[in-house]
C-alpha cells in the first residue's frame, strides 16, 4: 500500500515538477500600464472568426472568449497555448498594430524552456501581421524547442489578429 501511495504521489507531482511562473499576468499587465491598469475587456470569438483562429492555432480553439486590456492604441493579451503537452502562458503587448513586448509568463513543459529568454523573444519586437495572418518576419527557431517556438509564434499571430479585429 505504501509503495502504491508513493507511486501515485510521484505521478501527481511529475506534471507540476517543471511548472515555473516567471511573472504573474497581473504584474505583466501592470508593467505595460504603469500609470493605471485599465479594466479587462472580453474579446469574443464569433463563428465568423472561428475558422481563422483555428487556422492560426492549427487546431480548434479551446475557448470562446479571451480577456484583453486596452488604453488608446495599446492592448495587452494573456494567451495560453500547448507546447508539446502542457500550457505555455504568454503575455503580449501590442501598440500601433505591432508587437511591443512578448514574454513567457509561465512554462510547464520539461523541454523547450529556452523560449523564455530575451534572445528569443526579442525577435518578436516590432512584428506585425501580413495579409495571410502570418508574422511579418521569420522567427529563428531553437534546436530542441520546436514545439515551444511554434506555440509562441501562434500566440503572437493570434494576439495580432485579435488586435486587428478590434481596430476594424
Amino acid at each position: 500500500m505504501t509503495k502504491f501511495y508513493l507511486l501515485f504521489l510521484m505521478a501527481a507531482l511529475s506534471n507540476t515538477a517543471f511548472a515555473t511562473q516567471y511573472q504573474s499576468p497581473e504584474d505583466f499587465i501592470a508593467e505595460a500600464f504603469p500609470n493605471q491598469v485599465p479594466a479587462p475587456q472580453s474579446f469574443w470569438i464569433t463563428p465568423t472568426l472561428k475558422k481563422t483562429v483555428a487556422t492560426i492555432l492549427q487546431h480548434k480553439p479551446g475557448f470562446m472568449r479571451t480577456r484583453y486590456w486596452q488604453v488608446a492604441d495599446k492592448t495587452v493579451w494573456i494567451l495560453h497555448e500547448i507546447g508539446k503537452t502542457q500550457l505555455i502562458t504568454v503575455g503580449i503587448v501590442i501598440q500601433d498594430n505591432k508587437i511591443q513586448t512578448l514574454k513567457v509568463l509561465e512554462f510547464k513543459e520539461s523541454r523547450g524552456w529556452e523560449v523564455k529568454h530575451s534572445f528569443f523573444t526579442d525577435q518578436f519586437k516590432s512584428l506585425g501581421l501580413k495579409a495571410d495572418n502570418s508574422l511579418s518576419q521569420t522567427i529563428d527557431g531553437i534546436s530542441g524547442a520546436t514545439l515551444s517556438v511554434r506555440a509562441l509564434k501562434k500566440t503572437a499571430m493570434l494576439a495580432l489578429f485579435f488586435n486587428q479585429q478590434l481596430n476594424q
